[in-house]
């Protein structure tokens, strides 16, 4: 932890969710605090990005394509060239027969990462597009 001053806060929320909330949290081995701390990490890595566009990201596009689709990979990979000044990793994995997810992580200016995210989601066979950002300092 950081030599960080710690606020205490009070927040209202439903039973039900709380119950949840306590079960996953006992699984996972930490508390409460750190749930809420985590949550809104990574709720402002959410939001943030939609009022904040300029500056450095890092984060993962996530994609599920058909990959039967006619001269869709081929286009994957010419795209991912064309924007090899923020892609730093891709990983493809087969699904089954008909569907395979890549993962393609990626840094760098966030108007040419959402233009990647864009750009493949466009194209014809692609089913699936998921950005996932994460902030180096929240």
């Amino acid at each position: 932890m950081s030599n960080e001053k710690m606020v205490r806060i009070s927040a209202t929320i439903p039973p039900k969710l709380l119950k949840e909330l306590d079960e996953i949290i006992e699984k996972i081995g930490i508390d409460r605090s750190k749930a809420i701390q985590n949550a809104i990490r990574s709720f402002l890595n959410e939001y943030k990005p939609i009022f904040e566009k300029e500056g450095f990201n890092i984060g993962s596009i996530i994609l599920i394509y058909d990959h039967k689709a006619r001269g869709l990979e081929e286009k994957l990979t010419d795209i991912q060239h064309d924007f090899s000044q923020v892609i730093n990793s891709t990983m493809h994995i087969h699904l089954d027969e008909n569907n395979c997810l890549e993962i393609i992580a990626v840094k760098g200016e966030l108007k040419i990462i959402e233009k990647l995210s864009k750009t493949l989601l466009s194209l014809k066979g692609v089913k699936q597009v998921k950005l996932a950002l994460i902030s180096t300092k929240a």
